[in-house]
Protein backbone atom coordinates (compact mmCIF):
# COMPACT_ATOMS: atom_id res chain seq x y z
CA UNK A 1 0.00 0.00 0.00
CA UNK A 2 2.86 2.37 0.79
CA UNK A 3 4.37 1.71 -2.66
CA UNK A 4 1.03 2.40 -4.31
CA UNK A 5 0.63 5.66 -2.39
CA UNK A 6 4.13 6.80 -3.31
CA UNK A 7 3.49 5.92 -6.93
CA UNK A 8 0.25 7.94 -6.91
CA UNK A 9 2.05 10.93 -5.39
CA UNK A 10 4.80 10.63 -7.99
CA UNK A 11 2.32 10.47 -10.87
CA UNK A 12 0.28 13.40 -9.55
CA UNK A 13 3.46 15.47 -9.08
CA UNK A 14 4.76 14.56 -12.54
CA UNK A 15 1.45 15.35 -14.23
CA UNK A 16 1.11 18.61 -12.30
CA UNK A 17 4.67 19.63 -13.20
CA UNK A 18 4.05 18.86 -16.85
CA UNK A 19 0.84 20.89 -16.78
CA UNK A 20 2.55 23.84 -15.13
CA UNK A 21 5.42 23.70 -17.61
CA UNK A 22 3.02 23.57 -20.55
CA UNK A 23 0.90 26.34 -19.06
CA UNK A 24 3.97 28.52 -18.45
CA UNK A 25 4.93 28.15 -22.12
CA UNK A 26 1.40 29.01 -23.19
CA UNK A 27 1.12 32.06 -20.92
CA UNK A 28 4.53 33.56 -21.76
CA UNK A 29 6.52 34.46 -24.88
CA UNK A 30 10.09 34.87 -23.73
CA UNK A 31 12.26 35.32 -26.85
CA UNK A 32 12.24 36.36 -30.48
CA UNK A 33 9.94 33.83 -32.20
CA UNK A 34 8.63 32.51 -28.88
CA UNK A 35 9.77 30.70 -25.78
CA UNK A 36 11.34 27.92 -27.87
CA UNK A 37 12.66 30.27 -30.60
CA UNK A 38 10.77 28.23 -33.19
CA UNK A 39 7.86 30.46 -34.22
CA UNK A 40 5.27 27.97 -32.91
CA UNK A 41 2.62 29.18 -30.48
CA UNK A 42 0.71 26.91 -28.12
CA UNK A 43 -2.49 28.97 -28.41
CA UNK A 44 -5.69 27.10 -29.28
CA UNK A 45 -7.88 30.18 -29.83
CA UNK A 46 -5.67 32.66 -31.65
CA UNK A 47 -7.73 35.31 -33.47
CA UNK A 48 -7.83 35.25 -37.28
CA UNK A 49 -9.92 38.36 -38.05
CA UNK A 50 -9.14 41.99 -37.11
CA UNK A 51 -8.71 45.54 -38.28
CA UNK A 52 -8.17 48.87 -36.51
CA UNK A 53 -11.73 48.84 -35.16
CA UNK A 54 -12.41 45.12 -34.77
CA UNK A 55 -11.03 42.73 -32.11
CA UNK A 56 -8.59 45.29 -30.70
CA UNK A 57 -8.41 45.00 -26.90
CA UNK A 58 -6.09 47.99 -26.61
CA UNK A 59 -3.53 50.04 -28.48
CA UNK A 60 -0.56 51.89 -26.94
CA UNK A 61 1.62 54.33 -28.86
CA UNK A 62 5.40 54.00 -28.54
CA UNK A 63 7.63 57.01 -29.21
CA UNK A 64 10.80 56.68 -31.27
CA UNK A 65 11.51 53.78 -33.59
CA UNK A 66 12.24 50.11 -32.96
CA UNK A 67 11.76 46.82 -34.77
CA UNK A 68 12.23 44.65 -31.66
CA UNK A 69 9.47 42.08 -31.20
CA UNK A 70 7.34 41.95 -28.05
CA UNK A 71 8.19 39.48 -25.29
CA UNK A 72 5.77 38.58 -22.51
CA UNK A 73 6.11 37.26 -18.97
CA UNK A 74 3.33 37.41 -16.39
CA UNK A 75 1.45 40.66 -16.85
CA UNK A 76 4.32 42.44 -18.57
CA UNK A 77 5.09 43.08 -22.24
CA UNK A 78 8.56 44.44 -23.08
CA UNK A 79 9.79 46.14 -26.24
CA UNK A 80 12.63 48.53 -27.01
CA UNK A 81 12.77 51.81 -28.87
CA UNK A 82 15.30 54.49 -29.76
CA UNK A 83 15.41 57.99 -31.12
CA UNK A 84 15.91 58.25 -34.86
CA UNK A 85 19.53 59.32 -34.36
CA UNK A 86 20.26 56.48 -31.93
CA UNK A 87 21.42 58.81 -29.17
CA UNK A 88 18.78 57.55 -26.72
CA UNK A 89 17.84 53.88 -26.25
CA UNK A 90 14.95 52.78 -24.05
CA UNK A 91 13.21 49.73 -22.64
CA UNK A 92 9.40 49.94 -22.51
CA UNK A 93 7.14 47.78 -20.31
CA UNK A 94 3.36 47.58 -20.84
CA UNK A 95 0.62 45.94 -18.79
CA UNK A 96 -0.80 43.07 -20.84
CA UNK A 97 -4.36 43.60 -19.62
CA UNK A 98 -4.67 47.33 -20.20
CA UNK A 99 -1.73 48.39 -22.38
CA UNK A 100 -0.78 50.90 -19.69
CA UNK A 101 2.88 51.88 -19.70
CA UNK A 102 4.52 50.51 -16.53
CA UNK A 103 8.16 51.44 -17.20
CA UNK A 104 9.97 53.66 -19.66
CA UNK A 105 13.63 53.07 -18.91
CA UNK A 106 16.21 55.41 -20.41
CA UNK A 107 19.09 52.92 -20.61
CA UNK A 108 21.83 53.98 -23.02
CA UNK A 109 23.15 57.22 -24.56
CA UNK A 110 25.91 56.31 -27.04
CA UNK A 111 28.44 59.05 -27.76
CA UNK A 112 28.39 57.99 -31.40
CA UNK A 113 26.54 55.46 -33.53
CA UNK A 114 27.15 53.81 -36.88
CA UNK A 115 24.85 54.67 -39.77
CA UNK A 116 22.11 52.08 -40.02
CA UNK A 117 20.49 50.43 -43.02
CA UNK A 118 17.25 52.08 -44.16
CA UNK A 119 15.33 48.93 -43.20
CA UNK A 120 16.93 48.69 -39.75
CA UNK A 121 16.48 50.59 -36.49
CA UNK A 122 18.68 51.26 -33.47
CA UNK A 123 16.31 49.09 -31.41
CA UNK A 124 15.95 45.95 -33.51
CA UNK A 125 17.19 43.14 -31.18
CA UNK A 126 14.33 41.55 -29.22
CA UNK A 127 14.56 41.29 -25.42
CA UNK A 128 14.78 37.96 -23.59
CA UNK A 129 12.68 37.60 -20.43
CA UNK A 130 12.22 35.16 -17.56
CA UNK A 131 10.70 35.28 -14.11
CA UNK A 132 12.00 38.39 -12.36
CA UNK A 133 14.37 39.63 -15.07
CA UNK A 134 14.39 41.03 -18.60
CA UNK A 135 17.55 41.27 -20.71
CA UNK A 136 17.54 44.32 -22.98
CA UNK A 137 20.06 44.40 -25.81
CA UNK A 138 21.12 47.07 -28.32
CA UNK A 139 24.14 45.27 -29.80
CA UNK A 140 27.44 46.93 -29.04
CA UNK A 141 25.66 50.04 -27.74
CA UNK A 142 24.78 48.19 -24.56
CA UNK A 143 23.12 45.29 -22.78
CA UNK A 144 21.19 45.57 -19.51
CA UNK A 145 19.56 43.19 -17.06
CA UNK A 146 16.50 44.77 -15.44
CA UNK A 147 14.52 43.61 -12.39
CA UNK A 148 10.96 43.35 -13.72
CA UNK A 149 9.38 43.86 -10.29
CA UNK A 150 11.08 47.21 -9.66
CA UNK A 151 12.42 48.45 -12.99
CA UNK A 152 15.87 48.71 -11.42
CA UNK A 153 18.94 47.92 -13.50
CA UNK A 154 20.77 44.87 -12.11
CA UNK A 155 23.81 45.13 -14.39
CA UNK A 156 24.97 46.73 -17.65
CA UNK A 157 27.65 45.96 -20.22
CA UNK A 158 28.83 48.58 -22.71
CA UNK A 159 32.29 47.17 -23.37
CA UNK A 160 31.32 44.51 -25.94
CA UNK A 161 31.98 46.10 -29.30
CA UNK A 162 31.74 45.42 -33.00
CA UNK A 163 31.38 47.78 -35.97
CA UNK A 164 27.60 47.84 -36.54
CA UNK A 165 27.93 49.30 -40.02
CA UNK A 166 24.20 48.93 -40.78
CA UNK A 167 22.82 48.58 -37.28
CA UNK A 168 22.40 45.69 -34.80
CA UNK A 169 19.97 42.84 -35.37
CA UNK A 170 20.82 39.70 -33.34
CA UNK A 171 18.67 39.02 -30.28
CA UNK A 172 19.88 37.56 -26.96
CA UNK A 173 18.91 34.07 -25.82
CA UNK A 174 18.75 32.64 -22.31
CA UNK A 175 20.46 29.27 -21.89
CA UNK A 176 20.36 27.89 -18.35
CA UNK A 177 22.42 30.38 -16.28
CA UNK A 178 23.84 32.09 -19.37
CA UNK A 179 22.80 34.98 -21.57
CA UNK A 180 24.22 34.32 -25.04
CA UNK A 181 24.88 37.19 -27.46
CA UNK A 182 25.92 37.15 -31.12
CA UNK A 183 28.12 40.02 -32.39
CA UNK A 184 28.74 40.25 -36.14
CA UNK A 185 30.42 43.46 -37.27
CA UNK A 186 32.52 44.51 -40.23
CA UNK A 187 35.58 44.24 -37.98
CA UNK A 188 35.03 41.36 -35.53
CA UNK A 189 32.60 38.46 -35.29
CA UNK A 190 32.15 36.59 -32.02
CA UNK A 191 29.70 34.89 -29.69
CA UNK A 192 29.78 35.49 -25.94
CA UNK A 193 28.04 33.96 -22.94
CA UNK A 194 27.45 36.09 -19.84
CA UNK A 195 26.43 35.05 -16.35
CA UNK A 196 22.83 36.19 -16.54
CA UNK A 197 22.76 37.30 -12.89
CA UNK A 198 26.00 39.33 -12.87
CA UNK A 199 26.75 40.10 -16.52
CA UNK A 200 30.27 38.68 -16.18
CA UNK A 201 31.81 36.87 -19.15
CA UNK A 202 31.74 33.07 -18.91
CA UNK A 203 33.09 32.31 -22.38
CA UNK A 204 33.82 34.17 -25.63
CA UNK A 205 34.45 32.54 -29.01
CA UNK A 206 35.59 34.29 -32.17
CA UNK A 207 34.49 33.03 -35.55
CA UNK A 208 37.52 31.80 -37.45
CA UNK A 209 39.02 34.73 -39.36
CA UNK A 210 39.93 32.51 -42.31
CA UNK A 211 36.25 31.93 -43.11
CA UNK A 212 35.43 35.64 -43.35
CA UNK A 213 38.72 36.70 -44.94
CA UNK A 214 37.49 36.41 -48.59
CA UNK A 215 34.49 38.67 -47.84
CA UNK A 216 34.30 42.43 -48.23
CA UNK A 217 34.16 44.17 -44.85
CA UNK A 218 30.47 45.03 -45.17
CA UNK A 219 29.72 41.43 -46.11
CA UNK A 220 31.06 40.16 -42.79
CA UNK A 221 28.20 41.90 -41.04
CA UNK A 222 25.37 39.53 -39.98
CA UNK A 223 22.12 39.89 -38.04
CA UNK A 224 21.22 36.36 -36.97
CA UNK A 225 19.99 34.99 -33.64
CA UNK A 226 21.34 31.53 -32.72
CA UNK A 227 19.38 28.52 -31.46
CA UNK A 228 20.27 25.63 -29.13
CA UNK A 229 19.76 21.99 -30.12
CA UNK A 230 20.60 18.89 -28.13
CA UNK A 231 22.58 16.37 -30.20
CA UNK A 232 23.35 13.07 -28.47
CA UNK A 233 23.34 14.65 -25.03
CA UNK A 234 25.30 17.76 -25.94
CA UNK A 235 23.60 21.14 -26.27
CA UNK A 236 24.86 22.78 -29.46
CA UNK A 237 24.60 26.48 -30.20
CA UNK A 238 23.87 26.85 -33.93
CA UNK A 239 24.83 30.19 -35.46
CA UNK A 240 24.91 30.97 -39.20
CA UNK A 241 27.18 33.95 -39.88
CA UNK A 242 27.92 35.52 -43.23
CA UNK A 243 30.46 32.99 -44.51
CA UNK A 244 29.97 30.05 -42.18
CA UNK A 245 27.42 28.18 -40.11
CA UNK A 246 28.95 26.95 -36.84
CA UNK A 247 27.91 24.64 -34.05
CA UNK A 248 29.46 25.40 -30.66
CA UNK A 249 29.08 23.71 -27.31
CA UNK A 250 26.54 25.96 -25.62
CA UNK A 251 28.14 25.50 -22.20
CA UNK A 252 31.72 26.30 -23.25
CA UNK A 253 31.72 28.00 -26.67
CA UNK A 254 33.98 25.30 -28.13
CA UNK A 255 33.44 24.76 -31.86
CA UNK A 256 32.07 21.33 -32.83
CA UNK A 257 31.48 21.69 -36.58
CA UNK A 258 31.22 24.18 -39.42
CA UNK A 259 29.94 24.58 -42.98
CA UNK A 260 31.63 27.30 -45.04
CA UNK A 261 29.27 28.82 -47.60
CA UNK A 262 28.43 32.46 -48.34
CA UNK A 263 29.87 35.78 -49.49
CA UNK A 264 27.77 38.41 -47.73
CA UNK A 265 25.50 39.22 -44.78
CA UNK A 266 23.04 36.67 -43.36
CA UNK A 267 19.84 37.65 -41.57
CA UNK A 268 17.40 34.74 -41.07
CA UNK A 269 18.16 32.58 -38.05
CA UNK A 270 18.50 28.78 -38.22
CA UNK A 271 15.48 26.59 -37.45
CA UNK A 272 15.02 22.90 -36.71
CA UNK A 273 12.61 20.00 -36.39
CA UNK A 274 13.18 16.41 -35.28
CA UNK A 275 16.91 16.94 -34.91
CA UNK A 276 17.53 18.39 -38.38
CA UNK A 277 18.90 21.92 -38.83
CA UNK A 278 17.82 24.23 -41.65
CA UNK A 279 19.45 27.57 -42.48
CA UNK A 280 19.85 30.13 -45.24
CA UNK A 281 23.29 31.05 -46.53
CA UNK A 282 24.23 34.54 -47.66
CA UNK A 283 25.01 35.36 -51.33
CA UNK A 284 26.79 32.58 -53.20
CA UNK A 285 27.77 34.61 -56.27
CA UNK A 286 29.70 37.90 -56.38
CA UNK A 287 27.83 39.48 -59.30
CA UNK A 288 24.73 41.59 -58.71
CA UNK A 289 22.81 40.16 -61.68
CA UNK A 290 22.95 36.48 -60.79
CA UNK A 291 22.90 36.55 -57.00
CA UNK A 292 21.11 33.83 -55.08
CA UNK A 293 21.29 32.14 -51.69
CA UNK A 294 20.62 28.58 -50.60
CA UNK A 295 18.50 26.90 -47.99
CA UNK A 296 20.29 23.89 -46.50
CA UNK A 297 19.06 20.87 -44.58
CA UNK A 298 21.78 19.62 -42.22
CA UNK A 299 22.30 16.59 -40.00
CA UNK A 300 23.95 18.25 -36.95
CA UNK A 301 25.61 15.05 -35.71
CA UNK A 302 29.15 15.63 -36.92
CA UNK A 303 32.53 17.18 -36.19
CA UNK A 304 34.85 19.52 -38.06
CA UNK A 305 34.00 20.43 -41.65
CA UNK A 306 30.70 18.65 -42.35
CA UNK A 307 29.81 20.33 -45.66
CA UNK A 308 30.43 17.18 -47.71
CA UNK A 309 29.08 14.64 -45.24
CA UNK A 310 26.07 16.07 -43.37
CA UNK A 311 24.14 18.23 -45.83
CA UNK A 312 20.90 16.45 -46.75
CA UNK A 313 19.79 18.82 -49.50
CA UNK A 314 20.14 22.38 -50.78
CA UNK A 315 17.77 24.56 -52.80
CA UNK A 316 18.27 27.97 -54.38
CA UNK A 317 16.41 31.00 -53.06
CA UNK A 318 16.28 34.74 -53.68
CA UNK A 319 18.47 37.07 -51.60
CA UNK A 320 18.03 38.66 -49.06
CA UNK A 321 16.14 36.29 -46.74
CA UNK A 322 15.11 38.56 -43.88
CA UNK A 323 12.39 36.43 -42.26
CA UNK A 324 12.95 33.08 -40.58
CA UNK A 325 10.63 30.29 -41.83
CA UNK A 326 8.48 28.21 -39.53
CA UNK A 327 8.50 24.40 -39.72
CA UNK A 328 5.85 22.01 -38.42
CA UNK A 329 5.11 18.35 -39.15
CA UNK A 330 7.67 18.18 -41.93
CA UNK A 331 6.46 21.29 -43.76
CA UNK A 332 8.44 24.54 -44.10
CA UNK A 333 6.47 27.76 -44.59
CA UNK A 334 8.42 30.72 -45.94
CA UNK A 335 8.28 33.91 -48.02
CA UNK A 336 11.37 34.93 -49.97
CA UNK A 337 12.70 38.38 -50.85
CA UNK A 338 10.80 38.34 -54.17
CA UNK A 339 7.50 38.03 -52.26
CA UNK A 340 6.96 34.36 -53.11
CA UNK A 341 5.10 32.35 -50.48
CA UNK A 342 6.16 28.69 -50.48
CA UNK A 343 5.50 25.47 -48.62
CA UNK A 344 8.41 23.02 -48.79
CA UNK A 345 8.74 19.36 -47.95
CA UNK A 346 11.35 19.39 -45.17
CA UNK A 347 12.58 15.91 -46.06
CA UNK A 348 13.42 16.72 -49.68
CA UNK A 349 13.25 20.50 -50.10
CA UNK A 350 10.62 20.03 -52.83
CA UNK A 351 8.11 22.86 -53.32
CA UNK A 352 4.58 21.72 -52.54
CA UNK A 353 3.04 25.04 -53.56
CA UNK A 354 4.02 28.63 -54.25
CA UNK A 355 2.12 31.90 -54.58
CA UNK A 356 3.37 35.31 -55.67
CA UNK A 357 2.36 38.08 -53.27
CA UNK A 358 2.28 41.84 -53.82
CA UNK A 359 3.88 43.06 -50.57
CA UNK A 360 7.21 42.49 -48.82
CA UNK A 361 7.09 40.20 -45.77
CA UNK A 362 10.11 40.73 -43.49
CA UNK A 363 8.50 39.81 -40.16
CA UNK A 364 8.92 36.10 -39.38
CA UNK A 365 5.84 33.84 -39.66
CA UNK A 366 4.18 32.31 -36.62
CA UNK A 367 2.18 29.07 -36.51
CA UNK A 368 -0.76 29.00 -34.08
CA UNK A 369 -3.77 26.68 -33.81
CA UNK A 370 -3.21 25.11 -37.22
CA UNK A 371 -2.75 28.42 -39.02
CA UNK A 372 0.36 30.27 -40.24
CA UNK A 373 0.45 34.06 -39.86
CA UNK A 374 2.57 36.21 -42.21
CA UNK A 375 2.89 39.97 -41.59
CA UNK A 376 3.85 42.33 -44.41
CA UNK A 377 5.75 45.59 -44.05
CA UNK A 378 2.47 47.38 -44.93
CA UNK A 379 0.67 46.00 -41.87
CA UNK A 380 -1.16 43.25 -43.75
CA UNK A 381 -1.52 39.82 -42.13
CA UNK A 382 -2.05 36.81 -44.35
CA UNK A 383 -3.42 33.80 -42.44
CA UNK A 384 -3.18 30.43 -44.18
CA UNK A 385 -4.13 26.91 -43.13
CA UNK A 386 -1.35 24.56 -42.13
CA UNK A 387 -1.00 21.80 -44.73
CA UNK A 388 0.26 20.73 -48.14
CA UNK A 389 -2.28 22.79 -50.09
CA UNK A 390 -2.68 26.55 -49.96
CA UNK A 391 -5.85 27.59 -48.11
CA UNK A 392 -6.21 31.26 -47.23
CA UNK A 393 -8.07 31.68 -43.93
CA UNK A 394 -8.08 35.48 -43.68
CA UNK A 395 -6.40 38.69 -44.79
CA UNK A 396 -6.22 41.51 -42.24
CA UNK A 397 -4.69 44.97 -42.10
CA UNK A 398 -3.59 47.51 -39.53
CA UNK A 399 -2.08 50.89 -40.42
CA UNK A 400 1.67 51.44 -40.24
CA UNK A 401 4.93 49.75 -41.17
CA UNK A 402 5.71 46.32 -39.66
CA UNK A 403 9.03 44.52 -39.19
CA UNK A 404 8.48 43.12 -35.69
CA UNK A 405 7.34 39.51 -35.28
CA UNK A 406 4.20 39.27 -33.11
CA UNK A 407 3.84 37.35 -29.84
CA UNK A 408 0.96 34.92 -29.34
CA UNK A 409 -0.18 34.57 -25.71
CA UNK A 410 -3.45 33.96 -23.81
CA UNK A 411 -5.61 33.59 -26.91
CA UNK A 412 -4.40 36.92 -28.23
CA UNK A 413 -1.74 38.48 -30.45
CA UNK A 414 0.68 41.17 -29.26
CA UNK A 415 1.31 43.06 -32.49
CA UNK A 416 3.80 45.87 -33.03
CA UNK A 417 4.04 48.35 -35.88
CA UNK A 418 6.20 51.44 -36.33
CA UNK A 419 4.27 53.56 -33.82
CA UNK A 420 2.15 51.32 -31.60
CA UNK A 421 1.69 48.03 -29.77
CA UNK A 422 -1.72 46.31 -30.03
CA UNK A 423 -3.36 43.43 -28.23
CA UNK A 424 -5.62 41.60 -30.68
CA UNK A 425 -8.24 39.10 -29.44
CA UNK A 426 -11.66 37.81 -30.42
CA UNK A 427 -14.35 39.69 -28.54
Amino acid sequence: MKTSLLLRIFLITTISFGFLTSKAQQDNWTHFRGSNLNGIATETKAPTIWNDSTNIMWKTDIAGKGWSSPVVYGNQIWVTTATDNGKKMLGICLDINSGKKLYELDLFHPDSVFAKHAMNSYATPTCAIEEGFVYIHFGSYGTACVNTATGATVWKRTDLKCAHAQGPGASPIIYKDLLILNYEGTDVQFLIALDKRTGKTIWKTDRSAEFNKPLDAIGRKAYITPIVLNVKGVDLLISNGSAVCNAFEAATGKEVWHIVKGLDSSVAMPFEENGTIYYYTSFLTPGAADRYIELLSVNPDGKGDIAKTNVNWTIKSAPFQLSTPVIKDGLIYTIDALNTLACLDAKTGKELYTKKLKSKFHSSPILANGNVYFNSVKGETLVIKQGKELQVVAENKLPGEVYATPAFVRNSIIFRNEKSVYRIADK
